[in-house]
């Protein structure tokens, strides 16, 4: 089978083997080992979550999946199932199976976002109750233990008596016949207890001789006096081991019941190690899970330009006459793709460095042609996208980077490597077209099966007439495309959904038309990728056929790609180049691997000209791809920097905003918090003040207590920040010259006129000083500003000179404080009697300095008289009415010497 085939060809086994090395069980192991590869998308898709699900699980801390006790059960099942007789050991691992199960769901059933996982492990039915009668009947050495029956302890208990006793007897004879016995030993033979008794002296202890040493110099005698209770020891171990075999068999039982059960558990147990597997596997190897490609919709085939004059003649029929085919809705990515087989070989067997290669493919291409030299890596870039392929369907993670992109392919079919053989009389020809033919078949046999899912159409009935030529010529011949080109009109007939092909495969051929006669080659490997082209997906295949090269540049399904060669080391790169057809370099790797030169020499006499030329031409466009590779790299690293540089400046400028923010915050708080001390001062003032005897001192210190608040608070009260110290230049100093929009520098300070040298550029001036400035924008002080400003100063000071003396000094109204002690109420008194209160009160107030006097308004006389009497005291410097908040016109304030 040609599938089989392919996965020998990939060495899929040999990564199985790899896989198998991550399993955590020997169920798991036999899983990967036989790996089998999905037949449905949907089926992949769900492997791939279990992938996923399980690589989330291992990235997290306490996550990871435990297998611990898990052990393979599948044959004791079956043997349970047969009404067999299941042993100690095969019913401690069911146990043991059965608790790590318990145990694999509950870490499971922990865990979030992991939907595909949940549903598994939901099926696990773990039976705790089978599992504790287990463990009460086995003990950890797999025996049945005494606790299983009370039969069973009971007849352990006699034996264990009557074995004490059996001792007792045998040590008895062993002292009293030392010189008898060849050891103090008691030792057992046929399940009987005995005593090694010399041969010379076997009449010395009558009894059964049951066996001998090598040397026949020892006899194992079991004495008389032991025999019938050696017959009833014999009784006890039959009876303990029908009661041992009919507690295995209840459990046994017990066992089959649930067989259903239990072999679903298996199953999903061993899932679950297979997805761990994959996902530890996919860590390993640095790799990304896949994202499958859809394919959009059916679209007429290019038409093959050899042959479109010939359709333009019937247009009608031309267009019947093609394949609708199925593009993909995006090109395939693969970047950085390894091979993982090459991969393990470097890290295990010290390998040589993986070279990766990059695979993008565009929607439309069908068919990419790999040319260049041997022993460059086109073989090896087969088998990499090919395994890649296989492995995205298993559900296991692509060694390449992000994104990986690729469709899902129904067959990966591959024709790699020689299947010459003398035994099937096979060439290498011969090996590749059987090999060819087996793929073809697949392919037409999947067209037809997937056809069904299509509408009518109508096209040429020119596969029947493949299958009656098949039937008539051998087997080169046989194939699709190989057909003779018969100059009959071709009928139209209506065909069902069956006949449309809709291509999803992968093909993979290696030397394509090798092994035969070039001319004859080309032209069949020519056809041959024109019917791939048609009947799969996606073909990538590997020639040395310059023919080949040339089929891009006239069907747009087509793509060349080349694999990398050194000029100067004469060596090759690895690397996969696109767009660029290769050269064989046949000569320079002949003459590399040893051939004499002289043979080279000549050999490149006889290669025509235009070879040479169109390899001058590659070699050209090679060079100008690296050149324009750099130039990328380059272009990458800086526009990388360039964003790491953006992303710095916005991290500091969110910093400074948030500093800002900050800063204002605390600001605002700085200032509720200052005017609530300030407020809570002031408060505190009062109340002194309004509280007990107040003397003019209390008072002076409360009005110097206000005015420290005031300074401390009150920006207004603050002292302004000094000045800068003026700009002055310096010899060598850069300064700014505004009018000219130059910076110069300064090469001699300024004169007693205020000028400067400077220079900017090879030219050389003198500046005023007035005419520069500081780089940062700094204006130098003149002489004319100095005089200016001392002058405005001198002004300012004799003005407010002249003001202090002209205004008539005022008592500090700050001290004006009301309390009682400093206020008299005469309202209801006399103009007599008030008089000689207000002495009274005036002579008291001196130490406040100011007097509250509350006499009314009324009729207004004894404010006049009060007025009269204060206007001739001697200790009043001036009163006047209060304010309305204070009494208004019936209270006076007096103001005191």
């Amino acid at each position: 089978m040609i599938q089989a085939e392919t996965l020998e060809l990939l060495e899929w086994p040999r990564l199985c083997q790899h896989l198998a090395t991550f399993a955590a069980t020997k169920l798991g192991v036999a899983a990967a080992l036989d790996l089998e590869i999905p037949a449905t998308q949907a089926q992949t898709a769900e492997l791939l979550a279990q992938t996923q699900e399980a690589y989330q699980l291992d990235s997290r801390a306490g996550g990871a999946l435990s297998f611990e006790g898990i052990q393979d059960i599948g044959t004791a099942l079956q043997r349970a199932e047969l009404q067999g007789l299941l042993s100690g050991e095969e019913l401690l691992a069911i146990a043991t199976t059965l608790a790590g199960a318990r145990q694999l769901r509950r870490i499971i059933d922990s865990q979030a976002d992991v939907p595909t996982l949940k549903e598994l492990a939901a099926q696990l039915r773990t039976y705790p109750e089978l599992e504790q009668e287990i463990h009460r009947c086995i003990d950890d050495r797999a025996q049945v233990a005494d606790r299983a029956t009370p039969k069973l302890a009971g007849i352990r208990v006699q034996m264990r008596q009557l074995r004490d006793r059996i001792y007792q007897i045998l040590q008895g004879i062993l002292q009293r016949q030392s010189n008898a016995v060849q050891e103090q030993l008691i030792t057992q033979r046929s399940g009987r207890f005995v005593i090694p008794v010399k041969a010379p002296q076997k009449d010395a202890i009558p009894g059964i001789v049951h066996d001998s040493s090598a040397s026949g110099a020892t006899l194992y005698v079991e004495p008389h006096s032991t025999v019938n209770l050696n017959n009833q020891m014999r009784q006890f171990l039959r009876q303990e081991q029908a009661e041992e075999e009919a507690v295995r068999r209840a459990l046994t039982e017990q066992v089959a019941a649930v067989k259903p059960d239990l072999d679903r558990l298996v199953v999903v147990v061993t899932t679950l190690d297979l997805a761990a597997a994959k996902s530890r596997y996919s860590f390993w190897l640095q790799a990304n899970p896949p994202k499958f490609i859809e394919l959009g919709e059916p679209e007429l085939a290019p038409k093959n330009p050899e042959t479109e004059d010939e359709e333009k003649e019937d247009d009608e029929n031309s267009e019947n006459s093609q394949l609708l085919i199925r593009n993909l809705r995006s090109q395939i990515t693969l970047r950085h793709l390894r091979h993982p087989l090459l991969v393990w070989q470097q890290q295990h067997e010290q390998g040589f460095p993986v070279v990766p290669v990059d695979l993008t493919i565009g929607p439309h291409i069908r068919v990419v042609a790999i040319t260049g030299p041997n022993t460059g890596g086109k073989t090896v870039t087969l088998k990499t996208l090919g395994l890649a392929a296989l492995m995205a369907k298993a559900g296991m993670f692509i060694a390449a980077r992000e994104p990986v992109e690729l469709p899902w392919f129904d067959n990966i079919l591959a024709d790699i490597g020689d299947e010459q053989s003398l035994q099937q009389s096979l060439s290498t020809f011969s090996g590749h077209i059987r090999r060819i033919s087996r793929i073809l078949e697949v392919l037409h046999n999947k067209s037809q099966a997937e056809g069904e899912e299509n509408s009518n159409l109508t096209i040429t009935n020119s596969q029947q007439q493949d299958e009656e030529v098949a039937d008539t010529q051998n087997t080169v011949s046989a194939l699709p495309i190989l057909k003779p080109k018969l100059q009959i009109p071709q009928p139209q007939i209506p065909i069902t959904n069956s006949q449309l092909p809709i291509p999803k495969s992968l093909v993979l051929l290696d030397e394509v038309g090798a092994g035969t006669d070039p001319s004859e080659g080309s032209a069949l490997a020519i056809a041959l990728l024109k019917y791939l082209a048609q009947h799969s997906l996606l073909t990538v295949a590997t020639t040395h056929f310059g023919e080949l090269k040339a089929l891009k540049y006239q069907d747009s399904r087509f793509e060349n790609a080349s694999v990398e060669f050194d000029d100067n080391s004469m060596q090759p790169t690895y690397r996969l180049l696109w767009g660029i057809p290769g050269r064989s370099n046949a000569l320079t790797i002949a003459k590399r691997l040893g051939l004499l030169a002289s043979i080279v020499d000549e050999a490149q006499t006889y290669v025509g000209g235009a070879s040479q030329d169109v390899n001058q031409v590659i070699a050209g466009l090679e060079a100008q791809r690296r050149k324009q590779e750099t130039k990328a790299r380059e272009a990458t690293q800086l526009l990388h920097q360039t964003e790491k540089l953006h992303r710095e400046v916005s991290q500091k400028a969110a910093a400074l905003q948030e500093r800002e923010r900050e800063l204002k915050i605390a600001q605002e708080v700085a200032v509720n918090e200052a005017i609530g001390s300030a407020k809570s001062e002031i408060a505190q003032i009062i109340r002194r003040l309004q509280s007990g005897n107040q003397t003019a001192q209390n008072a002076q210190q409360a009005t110097e207590t206000l005015n420290q608040i005031s300074e401390k608070h009150l920006p207004s009260r603050q002292q302004p920040a000094k000045p800068k110290p003026s700009f002055m230049p310096k010899v060598g100093d850069r300064i700014r010259i505004p009018s000219l929009g130059q910076t110069a520098e300064v090469l001699s300070g300024p004169d007693a006129n205020e000028e400067l040298s400077v220079r900017f550029g090879i030219m050389k001036m003198t500046v005023k000083l007035g005419e520069i400035e500081s780089l940062d924008g700094q204006k130098p002080e003149t002489k004319a500003q100095l005089a200016k400003a001392a002058a405005q100063a001198q002004a300012l000071a004799t003005a407010k000179a002249k003001q202090a003396a002209a205004e008539p000094a005022k008592p500090n109204p700050e001290i004006a404080i009301r309390t009682a002690n400093n206020s008299i109420d005469l309202r209801g008194a006399r103009v007599s009697d008030a008089e000689i209160e207000i002495d009274r009160a005036l002579s008291k107030a001196v130490e406040y300095g100011v007097l509250w006097i509350i006499h009314g308004k009324g009729t207004g006389q004894l404010r006049r008289g009060v007025h009269e009497f204060l206007a001739t005291h001697p200790q009043v410097s001036r009163f006047e009415l209060a304010s309305q908040k204070e009494g208004g016109a019936g209270v006076t304030v007096v103001y005191l010497k």
